[in-house]
Formats: C-alpha cells, structure tokens, sequence
C-alpha cells in the first residue's frame, strides 16, 4: 500500500512532525524503557546537525587549502619562467659583450 501517511511513505521525514506511534494491544500500558526521552532524540539531532555543519567547515578548508597550494605552486611557476627569460636575456647580453670585445681586439 503507497498511500500518503504510511510507515512506507510518511508524510513528513521530520521526526517532530510526524503522528506519535500508538501502542499496541499486545504490549502493556507502560512498557517503554524507563530512560527513553524526547530530549535524547532532540540532542541526537543537534548533534547530528553540528557534525553536517562540520562537514561542510572542513570541506571548506580544504577547499581553501588546496586553492592556496594551486596559488603557490601558480606563483612558483611564474617566478621559475621570469627567472628562465632573465637568463636568456643575460646569456645574449654575454654573448655581444663577448662579440664586442672579439671585434675590438680585431681591429
């Protein structure tokens, strides 16, 4: 049976607004287990709220962290590629110092 409202199919998945259970006829008026309390329920609920908001703040940092390695190894890369052009540039100022030089001790 999937009608609306059933154990199967409850109306509504929060456990504060759902239809108390009833008892039944086989057990006794009474019967429930001397420390069952509704505020049990409640802290399990905070606390299973406070874990699923830690989740996402841990996730959240390390999102961030990684986006700080992604910026460190970008910097990284364009210090080593300026550092690879400065190179270039001196080894061809080298080389017409050292044409310069070839050309005034020619002459």
């Amino acid at each position: 049976m999937n009608t609306v409202g059933t154990i199967d199919r409850p109306l509504t998945h929060d456990p504060q607004k759902q239809a108390p259970m009833k008892p039944s006829t086989s057990e006794l008026a009474g019967s429930a287990p001397e420390d069952f309390t509704t505020s049990g329920a409640n802290d399990s609920r905070q606390n299973r709220n406070r874990e699923m908001q830690l989740i996402q703040e841990a996730l959240a940092r390390a999102h961030m962290h990684e986006r700080q390695h992604e910026a460190a190894r970008e910097s990284r890369a364009v210090r080593l590629a300026s550092a690879r052009r400065m190179q270039r540039r001196a080894e061809r100022a080298s080389l017409r110092a050292r044409r310069a030089l070839a050309m005034a001790v020619m002459q």
